[in-house]
């Protein structure tokens, strides 16, 4: 019996990336599932079929978010599968590495509808269906605290407003012994930072020397920070935020 038996979560953006490994760790430790895609049903297929061959259990759910009616169109799919939820990971999100005087204000406005406004109105709609004790878990990020790498700027504000959205969502929702908490991965090992560790010469060593620990963190290193505030042994820890970057702040 896993630690996360009898439990549902929903992992949104877990087709690929640090969404992926989130959704399989959680299946491993017994949890049903939920697999939000946004537009690649295949790629979420295989996020399922790996839950299933591990012995866990999963389903696909699509709803593009960033676009009006995405939260009611997200859990309307939800409901076709299951009556309630436990673990709430709102791990979906968009970035741009494009400076300040050159980000236009359909890509400004984009970021925060997905990496904001997204999370918020889930929340919002999805409240009565979290049971009391779950868990919500919103994956930020290290550039919310550092300038590292300041052409982000745009997508590091994102992650700024849904650190506080952590913060004051704890209070809200403590009565209930439900936990809220931010995750702040760093530079990871994904399709997404593929150009940069792999595409160029020294991309890897670059990224590595951010890092206390000298190396580029992979998807389960982030999984397993997720996992220990989705179980009982997190049930003290909320309205935190969680360096997960390898030691990579300043």
């Amino acid at each position: 019996m896993g630690v996360l038996t009898g439990r549902t979560a929903l992992v949104t953006g877990a087709s690929r990336g640090i969404g992926r490994g989130i959704a399989e760790r959680l299946g491993r430790d017994g949890a049903r599932v939920a697999v939000h895609y946004g537009r690649s049903e295949a790629a979420a297929k295989e996020t399922v079929a790996a839950i299933e061959e591990a012995g866990g259990s999963a389903f696909a759910i699509g709803a593009e978010l960033g676009r009006p009616g995405d939260a009611e169109a997200l859990w309307a799919e939800f409901d076709r599968h299951a009556d309630g939820l436990d673990i709430l990971v709102n791990n979906a999100g968009i970035g741009s590495a494009r400076p300040i005087k050159e980000i236009t204000e359909e890509e400004y406005d984009q970021v925060f509808a997905v990496n904001v406004k997204a999370p918020f109105f889930l929340v919002q709609h999805g409240i009565r269906r979290l049971r009391d004790g779950g868990r919500i878990i919103n994956i930020s990020s290290g550039l919310a605290r550092t300038a590292l790498m300041p052409d982000n700027i745009a997508y590091a504000m994102t992650k700024g407003a849904l650190d506080v959205f952590s913060r004051d969502l704890s209070k809200v929702l403590g009565p209930r012994g439900i936990t809220v908490n931010s995750v702040a991965p760093g530079i990871i090992d994904t399709d997404n930072t593929a150009p940069m560790l792999h595409g160029t010469e020294g991309g890897w060593a670059r990224a590595a020397a951010f890092s206390a620990l000298g190396g580029v963190g992979s998807p389960a290193e982030v999984a397993d920070v997720v996992a220990f505030l989705a179980s009982d042994a997190g049930r003290w820890v909320t309205g935190s935020w969680v360096d997960a970057t390898g030691g990579s702040l300043p």
